[in-house]
């Protein structure tokens, strides 16, 4: 199959120049015959060397669209360095090499995308499967044994794991598979039997037994592979990097798409909401006495704090009545306790209930996203307080992120949540699942909470 497909591929590329010259009306000449014959070569090399047709089971369809374009990218140069050398590009049509340049990638990556379908129905069915084995039967080795239950069309069977918490003559079984010895069993299992794969799901300090099956079976037919236990650390988004000779492990989030959508977002929304914002800060000023806006300390990214900007929906000097407020009512002052809010707060105003029932009165954080201090999806704001008393473990997953003016709380069940744990749970959740299509979906799930005002006070 991988020798059909690199030959698919260079007949793919040669076909397609053929035809973009037939479609131009362009008369086939000598230069283009040495033109094809050089770029069928750098095809042979460069696919070759780029891996483009190694196995790709488990893998997402756009890295390997990446590859596709790294490898199309490197013929591409050479073929411009060659005009370059022997001054003969006039030779050529510049319309068609222009527009084959940038397409041709697109219909090598439509063409190997119907070769894995193909391959993924094929093992899907029970053929073309690769055997597998765990070395780890802890937590690591059974997410990774979910992970491929997950995917069939990888087509991996996992026969069974290897584990030193088991007695040798012990039968005993994990996720329905069975437990086929200790580690040190590993070299005589394949020995013995056909394994494709062996997948070490060891936790870091294990470093001597990985060594070990790393010295003993790399030459026993078997493709080996290291599963870093960096879940151990609680965030999904960690990246390896390179920094001079060593790997680092980057635990912070890549977030700068993030930054340039929120300055697009924050500037339009204060754009159209203008005549809005001068009307609410109007009626603001005619209900009650005091400033506009009311400013609050929130934790932002790296545990920094900032001053949160909104709407002021209570009566002047409202912090100062709390305590008497809470004192002297039992029922509220447990209801402030579990959730840091009251449903019926005696000190918001008439114009404040309003905006709270409609979330308007976060519309001036879109300054606090345009300063940087927040993003425009993201984590709730929170005080210094909560993140000590309640976050906890979470602590440091929150702080790797920008809160959000909206968020999984907001769309969710908002304020209704009288368990803390739960709104943590969403920012956990949110933390760990980010991205551009989330903050859109997000997003629109908002404007709809605030037309329905459900779950805000």
């Amino acid at each position: 199959m991988v020798r059909i497909l690199h030959l698919l591929d260079i007949i793919v590329v040669g076909g397609y120049f053929w035809l973009l010259l037939v479609w131009y009306r362009v008369p086939w000449t000598f230069y283009y015959t040495r033109f094809l014959l050089i770029t069928l070569f750098l095809c042979l090399i460069s696919f070759h060397s780029f891996q483009l047709y190694r196995s790709w089971r488990g893998w997402k369809f756009y890295q390997e669209f990446l590859v596709i374009v790294k490898a199309w990218g490197t013929v591409i140069g050479v073929l411009l360095f060659y005009f370059f050398i022997f001054k003969i590009s006039q030779a050529y049509s510049r319309a068609v090499f222009l527009f084959w340049s940038l397409t041709t990638p697109l219909l090598l990556f439509v063409l190997h995308v119907i070769a894995r379908k193909i391959l993924r129905y094929y093992r899907s069915q029970g053929k073309n499967v690769r055997h597998a084995v765990i070395v780890g039967a802890g937590d690591l080795g059974m997410r990774l044994a979910r992970e491929v239950e997950a995917i069939p069309w990888a087509g991996i069977e996992v026969i069974g794991f290897f584990d030193d918490k088991i007695k040798e003559n012990d039968v005993m079984q994990v996720m329905g598979k069975p437990v086929l010895g200790n580690i040190s069993m590993v070299e005589e299992y394949l020995n013995d039997n056909d394994i494709d794969y062996v997948y070490i799901a060891l936790p870091m300090r294990a470093e001597k037994k990985i060594f070990t099956i790393l010295r003993r079976c790399r030459s026993l037919g078997a493709r080996i592979y290291l599963v870093p236990d960096i879940y151990i650390f609680g965030l999904h988004h960690a990246e390896i990097q390179s920094l001079g000779n060593l790997m680092v492990l980057n635990f912070n989030p890549n977030t700068e798409w993030k930054r340039g959508f929120d300055l697009v977002f924050a500037s339009l929304a204060l754009f159209f909401t203008l005549p809005l914002t001068l009307l609410i800060a109007l009626l603001i000023k005619l209900e009650s006495r005091g400033p506009i806006f009311y400013r609050h300390r929130r934790i932002a990214a790296a545990g920094k704090e900032f001053d949160c900007l909104k709407f002021r929906t209570m009566c002047e000097g409202a912090e100062g009545k709390l305590e008497a407020l809470l004192a002297g009512d039992a029922a509220l002052r447990e209801e402030w306790q579990r959730t840091f809010k009251l449903k019926n707060d005696p000190r918001v105003t008439r114009i404040g209930r309003f905006l709270r029932k409609t979330s308007l009165d976060e519309l001036p954080q879109f300054l606090n996203v345009l300063k940087g201090e927040m993003s425009v999806v993201g984590a709730r704001p929170i005080v210094a307080r909560e993140l000590s008393d309640f976050y906890k473990e979470s602590a440091g997953r929150y702080c790797s992120m920008k809160p959000g003016v909206t968020g999984p709380w907001q769309v969710g069940s908002r304020s209704d949540a009288e368990d803390y744990n739960e709104r943590v749970e969403l920012d956990d959740w949110y933390i760990l699942n980010y991205s551009l299509w989330t903050d859109l979906k997000i997003i629109a799930k908002t404007v709809r909470c605030m037309w329905r005002g459900k779950g805000a006070y």
